[in-house]
Formats: structure tokens, sequence, C-alpha cells
């Protein structure tokens, strides 16, 4: 082995030990680990005591981010399979709806009238319709309560982020046309090429898996087929400008509905994902810059509030629209505070296709993730603790 791949391979060792530690620590703090993986990322890159190559941020950072966004959008798919939606209700339905939409809508206004460039807040406005559905996941199973209330808020959270997603795309096209680089139709056709391409690739790649997993042995065969269908999803979305998490959550979604064992692909991927998500959010944290955070301190503020007022309103709103109980249309919406994986792989997505905003995309979405992460669990356990002593019904 030549001196030059050494320490390449320490880098990478070292930052795995890093998720190794983040998950325990995670384990006995209100905490969850992706917040500590982010802040670790923030103390080993430029931003702290600078131990991590720049080099490798940039080299590993672009790849890492198709891979993991693949893999979450992936595992996310059940969640749209035809008996999941019929499971999940008109109720879950509108409080998704309701505080998507209304993330978007508040957040794309206050910081138009705050000033912002208006292509920068129909971005962040997209981004904001997302949330972190792990950290509320982790939540509600260290509570112990598994009631109305809490089935509600995780059926909500599992769907939010695909129409999250379909929100974002609507962003992006309109933010094109802002730019002035296409006419209007063809802003349109962008927008139709970004989602309605991404859902044809995921259903065209879905088909043949779900052919493919009631009919070969599980274990290592099945870890093959899976990983090598989120990565063939992910390099084509990327090689033809779609969105990774958005294709392979559709493809997701079709092995779920027509795979007769369809769960055998997502166990695999479990169980091998969380060394991506280690690198992923490590090397998100290492990317941000003091200078860039601080900059744009203001307007992170601004995005902050004016998220957290649209969500709320949102989810209450579509909760009153379909008669949900008292609980849920108190303490849904500020269940859905938090942000992570999938909002950071937007901004991203957002800072390649507009690379002249990105110092303000990214810097605002990574420093709005910490802040979340680190006060939305709590929230969230309140809110949980608030429905059992109210009597929520099972």
């Amino acid at each position: 082995m030549s001196f030059q791949e050494a320490p390449l391979l320490l880098t990478l060792g070292l930052l795995f030990l890093l998720g190794l530690a983040a998950d325990l620590i995670g384990r006995h703090t209100i905490f969850p680990r992706v917040t500590l993986l982010i802040v670790a990322g923030l103390a080993v890159g430029p931003t702290g005591f600078n131990l991590l190559p720049m080099e490798l941020v940039d080299d590993w950072f672009p790849p890492m981010t198709t891979v993991a966004l693949s893999l979450i959008g992936f595992l996310l798919g059940p969640q749209l399979s035809l008996s999941a939606l019929r499971a999940q209700g008109n109720t879950v339905v509108s409080i998704t709806i309701g505080e998507t939409s209304g993330a978007v809508i508040v957040v794309a206004l206050a910081l138009w009238i705050y000033g912002v460039n208006p292509v920068v807040a129909l971005l962040l406005a997209g981004i904001g319709a997302a949330s972190a559905p792990a950290a509320t996941f982790d939540v509600v199973h260290e509570s112990h309560i598994h009631n109305r209330f809490s089935n509600t808020l995780l059926a909500v959270v599992a769907l939010d982020d695909a129409i999250g997603l379909l929100l974002f795309s609507v962003a992006m096209a309109l933010a094109t046309a802002l730019v002035g680089t296409h006419s209007p139709t063809e802003s349109l056709l962008v927008g139709v090429k970004d989602i309605g391409g991404s859902v044809l690739l995921g259903a065209a790649l879905g088909v043949p898996m779900a052919y493919l997993s009631g009919r070969i042995r599980p274990g290592e065969p099945t870890l093959a087929e899976a990983i090598g269908f989120v990565l063939i999803c992910g390099g084509i979305a990327t090689w033809l400008d779609l969105s990774p998490v958005l294709a392979a959550m559709v493809m997701g979604s079709v092995v779920a509905t027509l795979a007769t064992h369809h769960d055998r692909p997502f166990h695999a991927i479990e169980g091998i994902e969380w060394p991506f998500m280690i690198l992923f959010f490590i090397l998100a944290g290492a990317s941000a810059h003091a200078k860039a955070l601080l900059a744009v301190g203001s307007v992170t503020a601004v995005y902050i509030v004016a998220r957290c007022v649209g969500t709320y309103a949102g989810a209450w709103t579509g909760a009153t629209a379909l008669h949900a109980d008292p609980v849920t249309r108190k303490w849904v919406g500020f269940c859905l505070f938090p942000q992570a994986g999938v909002s950071i792989g937007m901004a991203l997505m957002a800072s390649q296709r507009f690379p002249q905003f990105e110092a303000w995309v990214l810097p605002v979405i990574l420093a709005s993730t910490v802040l979340y992460e680190l006060t939305s669990p709590v929230i969230t356990r309140r809110a949980l603790l608030a429905s059992r002593a109210a009597g929520s019904a099972s």
C-alpha cells in the first residue's frame, strides 16, 4: 500500500468511529445521532479543528449525497404503497398536505417580505416542506407511547417527505423560470421532466425488482439485489439530472405494492444504510463554514420562525378540516419541526442546480437543521406525554 492511500483509509476509519460514538451518545441523551454527526462534522471541518482534508470533502460529498438520498428514498417507498395509503386514512393525508403546503407558503412570503432574493426564497420554501422522520420515530419508540396520536404522527412523518419532494420539485421549476434561463413554458417542461421523469424511472426499475424480490433467496442474494437496484436508480437519476430520492422512493413503492415478499429488500437496506449515513452527515457538517453560517444568521432566523408557523398552522388546519381529536389538532404540528437528511439533500440539489445561490441556501439549511434537531425531540416527547395524559384512544 502506498503512503498516499494510508491517510484516506485512516480518515474513513476515524469517521466511522465518530459515527459509533454518535450512536452511543445518542442512546443516552436527548440528542439524536444525526445532530451529533453534523456537530462532529463541524468540529473536524474547517469550521472547527480543520482535521478533515477539504479534498476528501469535495470529492466524496456529491456521490455520497446521491447514495444517501437514494437509500433514504427507497426506505420511504413502502409508506407510499397502495395498502399503506389506504391504511393511513384521509386525516393523515389532510394533515400532511396542510403542513407541507403551509410551510412552503409562509416561508416564501416571509423571506420575500424580508427582502431575500425571490429565487432563494422559493428554494428555501420548497426545502421547508420536508421533515425528519427518523428523529420522530426514535422519540416515539423511546417513549413506549402507542395511541391514536402517536400512530397518526408516525403516518404523517412517513408521508411528509413524499409530498415535500413534489412541492420542492415545483419550487425548483419556478426558481428556474425566475432565473430567466428558460421561458415559462420551458420551465414547466423542466418541472414535468423532474417529477415525471423521476416517477417513470422509479416505476421502470421497481417492476423488475419486485419480480426478483420474491424469487431469490434471502440473505446475501437479496442484499446484492437491493443495493444494486438502489445504486443503479441513483446513478441513472443523476445522469439524467432527475431526483435520486424521488426516483428511489417510487421504486420502493412499486416493490412494496407488487412483490410478494417485499420486506426482504427493505430489511437488507436497513442493515447497510447506516455507514453511508455516517459519511453523509459528517461530510455535510464539514462542508459548512463558520463565516457562511454567520453571514446568513438573520435569514436563518426568519426561515426557522416562518417554517414553524407555517407547519403548525397547516397541520392544525388539516386536522381541523377532518375533525381530528383535540390532542391531534393541538400537538401534531409541534412534532413536525425537525429537518435532517432529506432537507440537506434538497439543499445540495438546489445548490448544484443554482450554484450562484449556494452560499445562501446550504448554510441556512445546515444551521437550521442543527437547531431543529437539538430542540425538536424535546417538543415531541412533551407532545406524546400530553397525549397520554389526555387519554388519546388506541
